[in-house]
């Protein structure tokens, strides 16, 4: 399993690559609503945290502050509150995510 993140002005976005079973299963990740996306282009702004688990597909997320940061499945992701990036979406992508409004 590795990490990794970007900063930017809502704080660092981290990646874990392919988290183990137990850590999904503590987090409840396939209880979460799912998000299906196609391709193209998104811009998209956080008022609160959220936290996704790639299932399909591939994109590039990013910013000129943030760089980019390239998704795909496995990948369990912490957009922190305030985040601006813009999802670059060149598979289907389908997701489970999760907000928390309270950080």
């Amino acid at each position: 399993m590795a990490s990794s993140s970007s900063s930017g002005a809502g704080g660092a976005i981290a990646v874990e690559r392919r988290p183990p079973e137990s850590r999904l299963s503590e987090l409840r990740v396939r209880s979460w609503p799912k998000w299906a996306g196609g391709t193209g282009r998104m811009p998209v702004k956080y008022d609160s945290r959220q936290t996704c688990y790639i299932v399909k597909g591939r994109a590039a997320v990013g910013s000129p502050e943030l760089g980019v940061i390239e998704l795909v499945p496995g990948d369990l992701v912490v957009f922190p509150k305030g985040t601006r990036c813009t999802w670059d979406i060149s598979v289907h992508i389908d997701m489970y995510y999760a907000f928390d409004p309270s950080t």
